[in-house]
């Protein structure tokens, strides 16, 4: 009867033995997988700021930044599943049979998951044809704001108002990118019929020469004012186009300010800017003669 409770105590050390090492040994592979993430992300960090130490172009630094970001995403999913599937072996799991239910398994998503595959096919290669970069201005699937982040699956984007939208990456067929080297800042000017065009040709290029003097607005534009000429004649105004070559992203402050300067270069030279109105001809022929158009107040009903 010793003997067998004795034998009863040794078994049960030997599980209670086994079970610890087991345990162990998932700590330590559970410990060894953070480690490496943490390393590999690290070194990610310190290679990306060693190739930004070494490049002034700001395209190629956001370029870094994207692929940076996106790299260590896979290298923390990779480990995890590493790490996942050794813990698995070391409960007695056999991973054989996982394997190959996974794969029947993939396919079966694959079928019902197809936009999710979608995602990351496109944003693979949009990562990889460099289309979109943290820090760019796009539009994309009816959206336009700032670019915050890039995964393999979705596009985050913040507008002028503040608002996140999270774009699939599967729904970018087609990417407006307005942060690309440079941008024009396009203009529509409106004077009034009467005003010689040639006269407000000089003092937009005037008002643009003093812009360009500016310290503050001088490193964001490029290249002098072109003026296309007269693009359309309105309702009630001689529309002229004209543009600004500008540093990226620089466009629509550019344009902003030349407005304002303009409105009070047009009020000095007398320039007219002209507002919507109606003029009433009454029987006038082709020789300019009419008849007298009175208009007298109805009072009371008469």
């Amino acid at each position: 009867m010793n003997e067998l409770i004795a034998r009863f105590d040794a078994l049960d050390s030997y599980r209670w033995g086994h079970l610890t090492q087991i345990g162990l040994r998932i700590v330590v592979i559970l410990l060894l997988a953070w480690i490496l993430a943490t390393l590999l992300r690290r070194a990610i960090r310190l290679l990306r700021r060693r190739i930004e130490s070494r490049i002034d172009d700001r395209e190629a630094l956001q370029r870094a930044d994207t692929l940076s970001r996106v790299f260590r995403y896979v290298v923390t999913v990779a480990i995890s599943l590493i790490a996942g599937m050794m813990v698995l072996s070391e409960l007695g799991v056999s991973l054989a049979p996982i394997l190959g239910a996974a794969g029947i398994a993939g396919v079966a998503i694959g079928f019902g998951a197809q936009s999710l595959v979608k995602d990351f096919f496109s944003g693979f290669f949009i990562l990889f044809e460099d289309q979109i970069r943290t820090g760019d201005v796009v539009r994309i699937a009816s959206h336009s704001g700032l670019v915050e982040e890039i995964t393999l699956r979705y596009t985050r984007l913040r507008d002028y108002d503040g608002n996140v939208h999270y774009v699939p990456n599967g729904m970018i067929d087609s990417v407006v990118n307005m942060s690309r080297g440079f941008a024009q800042a396009v203009m529509d000017i409106g004077v009034a019929y009467r005003e010689n065009t040639d006269e407000v040709y000089a003092v937009m290029r005037e008002t643009a020469r003093r812009m360009r003097a500016d310290e503050l607005y001088a490193p964001r534009i490029l290249d002098d004012l072109e003026i296309a000429g007269v693009d359309k004649w309105d309702n009630s105004a001689v529309v002229i186009r004209c543009r600004f070559k500008t540093v990226a992203l620089e466009q629509w402050s550019v344009r902003r300010e030349y407005l304002r300067r303009l409105k009070m270069a047009f009020d000095e030279a007398g320039i007219e800017i002209p507002f919507p109105h109606l003029t009433i001809y009454a029987g006038q022929d082709k020789a300019g003669s009419a008849p007298a158009f009175n208009l007298r107040s109805i009072e009371a009903g008469g």
